[in-house]
């Protein structure tokens, strides 16, 4: 289990919607993120969500002008934080994250791993409400967390 999980908008955002962001702390116990996600995510966190400043200003500013402000900072506060893993969901800020060295997962990767560990019963009833908002997942990633959450039909 990595020490620190910094999870993304998009994460807080799916797993709201769809009322299962009590997977993180299930999981995790702690969650960190930054101020400028808070601000995009624009609602109360859990007391388990603990907000944090990224100390290098300028790397998450380099980082914004090719990702989203709030990945960018995500990003930013892994690089400073070792033994930290970010939950990203745009290909594009997962790209970049990868090339710096940062390990990422995403939020169906967090149900998978909810499964796997026995927090919920299936994969599928999460990947139904969640192809019901509109979050885009493809078909190829829901056969991949179906077989990987050994729920392959």
């Amino acid at each position: 289990m990595p020490d620190i999980i910094i999870a993304d908008t998009t994460c807080f955002i799916i797993l709201s919607k769809i009322n299962e962001l009590h997977l993180l702390q299930k999981l995790y116990g702690t969650v960190y993120t930054t101020v400028d996600i808070a601000q995009e995510f624009n609602m109360p966190f859990p007391e388990w969500v603990l907000i944090r400043s990224v100390t290098d200003d300028k790397k998450k500013q380099i980082l914004a002008l090719q990702i989203d402000r709030g990945e960018a900072s995500a990003i930013a506060l892994a690089l400073e934080t070792p033994k930290s893993v970010v939950v990203l969901d745009d290909l594009k800020a997962r790209i970049f994250a990868e090339k710096l060295g940062v390990t990422i997962t995403g939020t169906i990767g967090i149900i998978v791993k909810a499964k796997l560990l026995g927090v919920i019963p299936s994969v599928v009833p999460l990947l139904t409400k969640i192809k019901e908002t509109n979050f885009r997942i493809s078909s190829t990633v829901i056969s991949i967390a179906l077989k990987d959450a050994g729920e392959v039909l």
